[in-house]
């Protein structure tokens, strides 16, 4: 069984509709298009071209998609992806937090979440240090900000949620523990009333019933000799005192211990068996009713007596009511030992003349007696008319029941240990929307924490010169340039101010990063990025005298 968490921890191997494919897909694309855009608004987005960053987003976006199936492989990927493109990095957020939180065993879970933290930092050394020539203190105190933002955060929330998943898994079961543990003890006190109750009717009614049918029997002998035209009265009274013992001792069989069990119906070894089942086909052969007999698996001979008896009971009254209202129609008497059951079904055709509305034969608390067996036992009983004729089916279980009756339950998911959690529609409802609106909330939080930490990261000196060619070059747009060398530092334009070489002509536009980077003789680098209509024409590099 399984509890319903505040995100879905499916299963790795469980499978999933289309449509849930799609709509994952479809999550996953606008939480990468929000995060790239929301950094390149600030000119954190990184320097790629459009067919690259394109592949590189349909590259994050399939991983996202993988974790249900591999989420170790998944999030090792992303956190690899996440130093190359920064945009990934609610999407890996959301694959550490899944991963983290259904692992199973915390040193794999641990030793994951820390090979996942130094990938990113590898990966923006690679980008930012060899590939664009930063400085590598810059490289890892990017990679470091991805690495804390996207992996370790959500890993350690996801391990909290999956620690509070199991205590709360272990309280539901010992709750459902405790609760079946009551049940029994109250179904255990029922049956010893039962019992009880049982023991005083054949100690109080059957004796007064024994002492009607003795002074009965005495009053036939009397009148035999002095009124013999009221003999037969007396008979009659004897034989239906006797007739009232016997059904006292069949219905105290229900209520009473098998201690107890007297009369023709005691409870014996053979009770219930096979051989028994066969011998009362017998007896309905040898009255005339066609039956056929078929038994499925082992005997029922190391079956509980409670059982055994039961099985016996269902097929006796069965075919005493076909010998009573369905004579002549083909029967069929099926026993089938299932794990953990007894099937017992008795089926009969439609009988060749319709039974008269009532006979007077019977009392009619035989089903009802079966009922109340059965229900004893949390066993389930079926009676009704079939398609082509009459059924009585019985499905006993072999094991102690854990209540006297048959209670609903919660619905239970297969594989799962703990109880799903009750509620209608608009209750699941509700639980989703409250998932959903969690999750959106802590990645908002994610997403500021990731835009400051970039933010600062940006503001220091990524270069010790001019960047290289091969990260910024003229044809670049502003916004490209501004996503290598940072946004423009009104301290480093003030400084230039007068002092900076002529601009080309048809510059519309000037960029001046942050840098601290001195001369010998205590003179200010600075380092101008000239465009015309937002591409970049020019980059100039001159010297101007710090302020007193």
């Amino acid at each position: 069984m399984r509890f319903v968490p505040l995100l879905p921890a499916d299963r790795p191997d469980a499978p999933r509709p289309p449509g849930r494919w799609l709509l994952e897909a479809l999550v996953g694309g606008c939480v990468l298009l929000v995060t790239y855009a929301a950094l390149h608004s600030v000119g954190l987005s990184g320097l790629f071209d459009r067919s690259t960053l394109v592949a590189l987003g349909a590259l994050a976006l399939l991983l996202s998609l993988a974790r249900h199936r591999h989420p170790d492989a998944a999030l090792l990927g992303l956190a690899a992806l996440v130093g190359i493109l920064p945009s990934a990095a609610m999407l890996t957020a959301i694959v550490a937090y899944t991963t983290s939180r259904r692992a199973a065993r915390a040193l794999r879970r641990d030793l994951l979440l820390v090979a996942a933290a130094l990938l990113p930092l590898f990966t923006s050394e690679v980008r930012l240090d060899y590939w664009q020539g930063g400085r590598w203190q810059y490289a890892i105190a990017q990679g470091g900000v991805l690495a804390v933002v996207a992996v370790l955060i959500p890993g350690l929330v996801g391990t909290a949620a999956g620690q509070q998943d199991q205590l709360v898994g272990a309280l539901r079961e010992r709750t459902a523990a405790a609760e079946r543990a009551k049940r029994s003890a109250e179904n255990e006190s029922r049956l010893h009333e039962r019992s009880r109750i049982a023991a005083e009717m054949h100690d109080l009614v059957g004796h007064r019933l024994s002492l009607i049918s003795l002074h009965a029997g005495g009053l036939e002998l009397a009148l035999d000799r002095q009124a013999p035209e009221l003999r037969d009265e007396a008979e009659q009274l004897r034989r239906a005192s006797r007739d009232a013992m016997d059904e006292l001792r069949q219905v105290l069989g229900v209520l009473g211990p098998v201690g107890r069990d007297t009369g023709t119906d005691a409870l014996t070894d053979a009770t219930g068996t096979r051989a028994d089942i066969l011998a009362l086909v017998e007896e309905s052969r040898a009255a005339g009713v066609p039956v056929a007999f078929h038994w499925a698996g082992e005997d029922l001979t190391e079956v509980r007596p409670q059982v055994r008896r039961a099985v016996n009971r269902v097929v006796r009254e069965s075919l005493t009511n076909i010998h009573r209202y369905a004579l002549g129609s083909a029967v069929e008497v099926t026993v089938e030992q299932l794990p953990g059951s007894v099937e017992v079904v008795v089926h009969n055709g439609r009988p060749p003349v319709p039974p008269a509305v009532t006979t007077g034969l019977g009392s009619g608390r035989g089903l009802d007696q079966l009922r109340e067996r059965v229900a004893v036992l949390d066993g389930r009983l079926t009676v009704g008319p079939v398609p082509d004729g009459y059924e009585v089916r019985a499905v006993l279980p072999t094991e102690p029941p854990s209540t006297g009756r048959r209670t609903d339950t919660a619905p239970t998911a297969p594989g799962a240990d703990v109880p799903v959690l009750a509620g209608g529609p608009a209750a699941r409802l509700r639980r989703q929307l409250a998932s959903a609106v969690s999750a959106a909330l802590g990645l908002a939080g994610l997403g500021v924490i990731l835009l400051l930490g970039l933010g600062l990261v940006q503001q220091t000196r990524p270069y010790d010169g001019p960047p290289p060619t091969s990260a910024v070059h003229p044809g670049m747009t502003e916004g490209q340039v501004v996503s290598v060398v940072g946004p423009d530092s009104p301290s480093v334009r003030s400084a230039a101010a007068g002092r900076e070489p002529a601009r080309p002509e048809g510059t519309t536009s000037c960029l001046f990063p942050y840098t601290s980077r001195l001369t010998s003789s205590d003179r200010l680098y600075v380092t101008r990025y000239c465009f015309e209509d937002g591409t970049l024409t020019e980059i100039t590099t001159f010297t101007t005298p710090l302020a007193p």
